[in-house]
């Protein structure tokens, strides 16, 4: 039995267009396993959007011949779409710099069949010694420095690399360098990063540890796309843990560390389901 099949799809709002897409998919004999819509009326210009996402069962009808039957569908109501298959484990590049507890977490979760992810390289700012403490097996490790002078060079040694191995998702694991305006263009949209937030913001050396000394009551972090504006391109997933007065820097440290792999982790998870949608700066997230 065909394994089921993914098809995301955003365009301007219109009425019929979950009619056209379910009846296209009933007149090839596809079973429609789940569906999810979303109508943003938002925009006070007028221009809503429609955003959808469907998993169904092909019934024999291969993913290569269903595309190319549904692209003049697509192109009719103007649509930026996606059809793929469901068990297919998306190439990842896990960047990491000297904090591995995020990649860790991300390694458990796809040795344990958790994440729909295929490893295809791991790349550090620092050698194999001084960024990693646990067994990678075979997946190729790979030292990129990176210094004000070497910078250029090392980002174009990651789009290469990227190209070498058909990447389709780089994951930011506390990679402690920031890309450049062309990296994260050349990246837009697959490439996810971790953040601390907090209320008020802290950025900088030590955030956890400025954060104890405001006394904050919340801690959390951010999973998001990476873009040109730091720490600001469009959320994916979030989550936050409460403080007390008795917890020491160390305790925030700690339970800082376990909110960033939970979340980073989930980001993942609904980005190689297929769950996640870009509307301008923000996200359409169909959770399931």
């Amino acid at each position: 039995m065909a394994a089921p099949l993914i098809l995301t799809l955003a365009c301007a709002d219109r009425p019929g267009i979950t009619a056209r897409v379910t009846g296209f998919l009933f007149e090839r004999g596809a079973n429609i396993l789940d569906a999810q819509q979303f109508n943003d009326r938002s925009d006070n210009a007028g221009s809503d959007r429609y955003f959808m996402r469907v998993v169904f069962d092909p019934d024999g009808s291969t993913a290569e011949g269903l595309r190319a039957d549904f692209a003049a569908l697509a192109d009719q109501f103007g649509m930026v779409w996606k059809m793929v298959r469901a068990d297919r484990p998306r190439r990842t590049i896990i960047m990491v710099s000297k904090f591995d507890h995020c990649l860790v977490d991300l390694l458990y979760r796809w040795r344990t069949g958790e994440l729909a992810i295929a490893p295809v390289a791991i790349v550090s700012n620092h050698p194999r010694e001084a960024a990693i403490r646990v067994d990678i097996g075979e997946i190729p490790f790979h030292h990129i420095p990176v210094t004000p002078e070497t910078k250029p060079a090392a980002e174009a040694s990651l789009r290469a690399l990227a190209e070498e191995t058909d990447a389709e998702l780089v994951v930011l694991a506390r990679y402690m360098q920031v890309f450049s305006d062309e990296q994260s263009a050349h990246f837009a949209g697959r490439c996810i990063n971790i953040h601390h937030s907090f209320l008020p913001g802290f950025k900088g050396a030590r955030p956890y540890h400025q954060a104890h000394a405001r006394g904050v009551k919340i801690i959390g972090a951010t999973a998001h796309f990476v873009t040109a504006d730091l720490d600001e391109g469009p959320i994916i997933h979030q989550d936050v843990e409460r403080i007390t007065h008795a917890d020491s820097p160390q305790d925030l440290v700690r339970k800082g560390r376990d909110i960033e792999r939970r979340v980073l982790a989930e980001a993942v998870r609904l980005f190689v389901e297929e769950r996640v949608l870009m509307n301008g700066n923000r996200t359409v997230i169909f959770r399931g």
